[in-house]
């Protein structure tokens, strides 16, 4: 082993679903304040993607994560081949031309599908900052509180809000754990023996069969831990007991409101008048 590789680092994974640990003001808000004003977000991107917006909800994300103190160990390391991807992707798109121009020698460039890509990447990166940082500073056990709350104005319709409430923190429950059971089934695969075999078909055959074999390994740990999950459930009073926990906003809600509203009103009022303006005049 050279010397390089002893002293490369591991990579980081993805930590979602787990919160860190912290008492800030940005993990004492109520769960479902945090789902509406990403709703509200998301809503505001999606009839208006301009940068401004972007910026505007990109600062917030990034003086929420201040506050709230995440570490930079909870980002994962980017991969080598999504770098290769969004440069392949960004010189694609400079194909596609579009105002501004600009000349290079007798060549007229357009650099209008490039921003168009840059915008689109900036905001996927924004949402998924947004939705981390709700993993981060959100118990998973008071979301379905949460929920059932949202969509108590549901009930007289006869929806069924409170079984959806309980679906949802079983799944943000059970995804974590069977994350890190996939990753030692896989870590146990990788650690098995190769059969040094120069047959194609031969090679074909034994890689469907360990495929086989991880799917059902993978079938069999996720029946176990729901029967694990589901005893725990009936030792605790029963399904009914996780969306029952009382919960509510308090005034720090009202001011988090308040705080994203303004903000994300002042980013559309400049979007819609100076700034869009200019862009249409140039």
């Amino acid at each position: 082993m050279t010397a390089a590789a002893k002293q490369r680092k591991p990579r980081r994974q993805v930590v979602l679903l787990r919160p860190v640990p912290g008492r800030t003001a940005i993990h004492e808000l109520w769960a479902g304040s945090k789902l509406l004003i990403v709703a509200g977000i998301g809503v505001l991107l999606t009839f208006y993607p301009g940068w401004v917006p972007i910026g505007a909800v990109a600062l917030l994300v990034v003086v929420a994560a201040k506050i709230a103190r995440i570490p930079r160990g909870v980002l994962p390391t980017i991969p080598a081949w999504l770098w290769g991807l969004l440069l392949l992707g960004a010189v694609t798109a400079t194909f596609a031309g579009g105002s501004p121009e600009f000349g290079v020698g007798s060549v007229t460039v357009g650099l209008g599908g490039l921003l168009n890509f840059l915008r689109i990447t900036a905001l996927s990166i924004v949402l998924l900052g947004l939705g981390a940082m709700v993993s981060w500073t959100t118990n998973v056990a008071e979301v379905a509180p949460a929920v059932a709350k949202l969509g108590r104005p549901l009930r007289p319709l006869r929806v069924p809000v409170d079984d959806w409430a309980v679906t949802l923190a079983l799944a943000l429950r059970a995804f974590p754990m069977l994350i890190d059971e996939f990753s030692t089934l896989y870590a146990a695969r990788r650690l098995r023996p190769h059969d040094v075999d120069g047959d194609r078909r031969a090679r074909g055959r034994r890689l469907a069969s360990d495929l086989i074999d991880l799917l059902s390994a993978a079938i069999t740990v996720a029946l176990r831990r729901a029967d694990e999950m589901g005893d725990a459930i009936t030792a605790r009073g029963g399904a009914g007991q996780i969306s029952a926990v009382p919960s509510g906003p308090k005034r720090r809600d009202g001011v988090a409101f308040a705080i994203v509203t303004l903000v994300c009103g002042i980013a559309l009022a400049l979007e819609l008048t100076i700034l869009g303006t200019s862009g249409i005049r140039s």
